[in-house]
């Protein structure tokens, strides 16, 4: 299977809306015209958690680390990695990082333009 980037997200061709998800048909629109498209990674918190009790000894060694859900400026919502201090409304970008041969997201506060 070939892996995309966790970015890559579907876009409607007749509404344009995005889906984090992998629908086979848009849910605004019901439209098939369904497309790969990259996000831009900027979004705003909706939603963090700390994490103490990692699931395996890979995030143990992490741990405590942040999660965010992420409402991206396309609408999309995705859940990531987060820098310590992320508040809910905050406005944050994506950027990749590796873990256990896996690109994953972690969220960090924009900085201003």
């Amino acid at each position: 299977m070939n892996e995309r980037h966790p970015l890559d997200l579907r876009r409607c061709g007749d509404c344009g809306a995005w889906w984090a998800l992998r629908p086979y048909a848009c849910a605004a629109c019901g439209g098939t015209n369904l497309q790969w498209a990259r996000a831009s990674g900027e979004g705003e918190v909706l939603a963090h958690s700390t994490v103490h009790r990692a699931p395996d000894a890979s995030w143990r060694a992490q741990a405590p680390y942040v999660l965010a859900l992420v409402r991206l400026r396309e609408g999309a919502v995705l859940m990531g990695h987060a820098t310590p201090g992320v508040a809910i409304g905050q406005a944050v970008c994506a950027r990749d990082f590796e873990h256990g041969g896996n690109t994953l997201l972690c969220f960090e506060a924009r900085r201003p333009p």
